[in-house]
């Protein structure tokens, strides 16, 4: 058998220089809560996260190698190592654990206190990177040149790139900056509304929308046109087409029907009658696709997934026996370390209260962990991160977790809350596998210490788990989880999944109805998921979405010849996601500010929002339009840096 050629990093390994520094530790530390909270924020509005890598890097380079005149891509590949774990393990947390908020205000149980969603964050967090670090050769060595890990990749050559000189921090400073400020001017101030609708004349019951927030033009771009027409699909079904449907018929119809709690006729005679219509119907048949999307992209993957399963474990029997290495970006953390903090967390989960399982909760935990961390670490290498099923394979935990639970008789308001734990620890542990097997792939390529680099995990998703609790109660108490502010479509499907199995608390049939729309969907060749989701959440969040996707793909279609089409679309990227940061920043702020009292009642929130929206719904709009107009200046005319 022919002797495979080994690689050589970009920083030879036999070469030493500043990595895990104090600088790249606090640096990330701080992008880690950053992006944390930003992603959290935008996750909770609509549904989705962004990979914090790229950002990362490129602020990190302009601080250390702009600012600080610090000449080191180890310091700077350890900066968004840590950075990135603040996103993986807010997108873990804020697809299951608002769930928890919900029925504290619905069914009266109590609210998860910050010990306790520290716990959960803190146990899925050290999981995930404990359980991906002795898969770390078998993935990212052994498969080298198989498993393309395209985020992991594209990070690497940005921070190559970033060592030639130039600097594109200054693109997603801008874009930060720019996010903020629109984001304050619109839901701080209140200049203008940052929401807005038309009914359509002589159409009872439909009306468009939209949203006109920063963050949502950088996700559009980011993603893409293709996923954003899926997403604005959806949205037209529900909007266009269903809410109609039921208002025209609902008319006619004296009768409650579950789960509204007024007369169908009531509801459509309504001011915004299309409101209450899509929050007590469509909500639940938007629910139905997601959930079929979710499960079926994880039947798609079985095939994979065993393949996966059985040839890490393979290599990893392989690799166990071999001696510790000496060369510097070949060195691990001790197994032996990994083997005992495993069994120690595990043994703390059955053992204790913190996180309200018991013992056959830790052991799905364990079970099903190590599983969905080997089979994340492995997908994301190929579809990469932002096609990662998680969301799938958390509905399958819950899914058996919910009737194992039920079998034991572990029932109630405790086995609903024990069966959203569990979900939590998982969803963590996938995300902040995936996650960190893109950061080692970056590691690998630049030639990083794995070791520094799975340290630098560890600190992030400690970091990380202390600050998620304060933001998600934060959020909770400014603007409440399931408004129109802040949706949480995925925990809101999870919680709809455990009430479906523990006490049948569902309409059923609505989320049929659901199910048999994703079926259609999935015959015609559309991805169901970002499908699904616009049909879940407002049209108000699809129609800005799009209009970033409609720029991405005109960029690409216009210049797709065009040698230097790489930098404009990474230009708009960086761009994009600074507005996305920037949004989410002061997202987090203005929900400080709506909590803190002032005499009279008012908050200071209150306080701020002078403007009484005096520009209208025509100001709001042609002002989104300069922003899409400064995307548009960012990505077509972006130059090459010398």
């Amino acid at each position: 058998m022919e002797k495979k050629e080994e690689f050589k990093p970009y920083i030879p390994a036999d070469r030493i220089m500043s990595e895990f520094s104090v600088v790249s530790v606090l640096l990330g530390i701080f992008l880690c809560i950053v992006f944390g909270a930003a992603n959290a924020y935008i996750g909770l509005r609509v549904g989705m996260t962004v990979s914090a890598s790229i950002p990362a890097a490129v602020l990190s380079m302009g601080i250390i190698r702009g600012i600080m005149k610090r000449d080191s891509i180890l310091e700077n590949n350890m900066v968004q190592t840590i950075g990135s774990a603040g996103e993986a393990l807010a997108a873990g947390a804020i697809f299951t654990m608002p769930a928890l908020f919900l029925w504290a205000d619905e069914l009266g149980m109590t609210a998860p206190s910050i010990l306790r969603i520290a716990s959960i964050s803190l146990v899925g967090g050290l999981l995930g990177v404990l359980f991906m670090i002795p898969l770390r050769k078998a993935l990212i060595v052994n498969e080298h040149g198989v498993l393309p890990y395209p985020e992991g990749t594209a990070c690497a050559e940005v921070l190559i790139a970033g060592e030639t000189g130039g600097s594109k921090a200054k693109t997603v400073f801008q874009g930060l900056g720019i996010g903020a400020l629109f984001k304050f001017i619109t839901d701080g101030i209140k200049l203008f509304p940052s929401e807005i609708e038309w009914a359509i004349p002589g159409y009872r019951g439909a009306a468009v929308g939209m949203d006109t927030l920063p963050a949502l033009l950088g996700v559009g771009f980011i993603v893409g046109p293709q996923i954003a027409a899926f997403m604005l699909a959806g949205a037209v079904l529900g909007w266009l087409v269903i809410i109609p449907l039921i208002a025209h018929l609902g008319q006619f119809v004296p009768e409650i029907i579950y789960p509204a709690t007024a007369p169908l006729s009531e509801l459509v005679l309504g001011e915004a009658g299309y409101w209450d219509i899509w929050n007590n119907y469509i909500r639940y048949i938007g629910a139905g696709a997601v959930a079929f999307g979710g499960i079926l992209s994880l039947i798609k993957s079985l095939p994979l997934i065993v393949r996966t399963f059985k040839d890490a474990l393979g290599n990893l029997r392989s690799t166990s026996g071999e001696h510790q290495t000496t060369i510097r970006t070949d060195e691990d953390m001790s197994l032996r370390t990994v083997i005992i903090g495993i069994i120690v967390i595990v043994v703390l989960i059955g053992l204790t209260d913190f996180i309200p399982v018991g013992i056959t909760g830790a052991i799905v935990i364990a079970v099903f962990g190590f599983f969905f961390a080997t089979v994340s670490s492995r997908l994301v290498g190929i579809i990469g991160s932002s096609n990662n099923p998680v969301s799938g394979m958390t509905i399958a935990t819950l899914l058996i977790t919910s009737i194992i639970f039920k079998a034991t008789g572990f029932v109630g308001e405790a086995g609903m809350i024990g069966a959203i734990s569990v979900g939590s620890v998982i969803c963590i542990i996938a995300a902040m596998a995936g996650d960190m097997s893109q950061d080692l792939k970056t590691g690998f390529l630049v030639g990083a210490t794995p070791k520094k680099q799975q340290i630098g995990e560890v600190i992030g998703a400690v970091v990380s788990a202390l600050v998620i609790g304060y933001i998600l109660l934060l959020l909770n108490k400014a603007w409440g989880f399931g408004t129109s502010e802040l949706p949480a479509p995925q925990a809101t499907m999870m919680k709809m999944v455990v009430e479906g199995v523990m006490g049948g608390q569902l309409p059923w049939p609505l989320v049929f109805i659901g199910v048999g729309i994703g079926i259609v969907v999935e015959l015609l060749g559309i991805q169901i998921l970002p499908f699904a989701v616009g049909l879940y959440l407002p049209i108000h969040l699809s129609t800005p979405i799009m209009l970033g996707g409609i720029i991405r793909g005109l960029l690409e279609k216009r210049h797709k010849e065009d040698k230097e089409l790489d930098n404009k679309v990474e230009s708009g990227i960086l761009f994009s996601s600074g507005l996305i940061a920037g949004e989410g920043v002061i997202g987090i702020l203005l929900a400080v500010l709506a909590i803190i009292p002032l005499a009279g009642g008012k908050s200071v929130g209150e306080a701020i929002a002078v403007g009484n929206n005096v520009l209208g719904q025509w100001g709001s709009l042609i002002l989104f339009g300069g922003l899409a107009f400064l995307l548009i200046r960012k990505s077509f005319y972006a130059k090459k840096e010398s």
